[in-house]
């Protein structure tokens, strides 16, 4: 099979949580930025919000928004929080997960290493407080905003190696019928 530039970023693409400290240049994360708000969107909506947080105490608070999955904001230098307006568009969900998708795919083309941090549906204090509430709390958005998802950013500590084509689940691929 021929090789692919677009296949290679994907199957290279991991989810870092480990991070330098450095910090990632501006250049680079206004192109993660670029790369979600390219996304396509139902009826051209675009029902997402972004919020880019590079304040280090922000990303200290916001490293208790879920149960032990967020702890990696606390050495970004970056996090990406996604919002949609569910007001806008009943596919919100859909839509800014092809937000999240594309600035993930970004991030690592470009050297950088990020992890996706499910906010909908998730508690940052499991019966008590919602990863949403927690996260409104400091970052204020308006009731019709809904949290999809953080993306952390930073230079990654470690870099696992490339997923294969061979070792791909092709086993759940069906034709014609299941």
């Amino acid at each position: 099979m021929e090789k692919n530039e677009l296949l290679d970023i994907m199957l290279e693409r991991r989810s870092i949580r480990e991070y330098t400290g450095d910090p990632i240049p501006m250049e680079k994360l206004n192109a993660v930025i670029e790369a979600g708000l390219s996304a396509p969107s139902s009826r051209g909506r675009r029902p997402w919000e972004l919020i880019v947080i590079r304040d280090r105490q922000t990303l200290i608070a916001l490293s208790g928004s879920r149960m032990g999955s967020a702890r990696m904001l606390a050495g970004a230098d970056a996090a990406i929080v996604v919002l949609g307006d569910e007001d806008l568009s009943d596919v919100w969900v859909e839509d800014c997960s092809i937000v999240m998708a594309h600035m993930h795919l970004m991030a690592d083309s470009l050297g950088l290493g990020s992890c996706w941090i499910q906010g909908r549906n998730r508690d940052a204090r499991p019966g008590q407080l919602t990863t949403e509430n927690y996260i409104r709390s400091f970052l204020k958005f308006p009731p019709n905003y809904r949290i999809l998802a953080m993306l952390s950013l930073g230079i990654p500590a470690v870099r696992p190696e490339a997923r294969q084509v061979e070792d791909l689940p092709f086993d759940k691929v069906h034709i014609n019928r299941f």
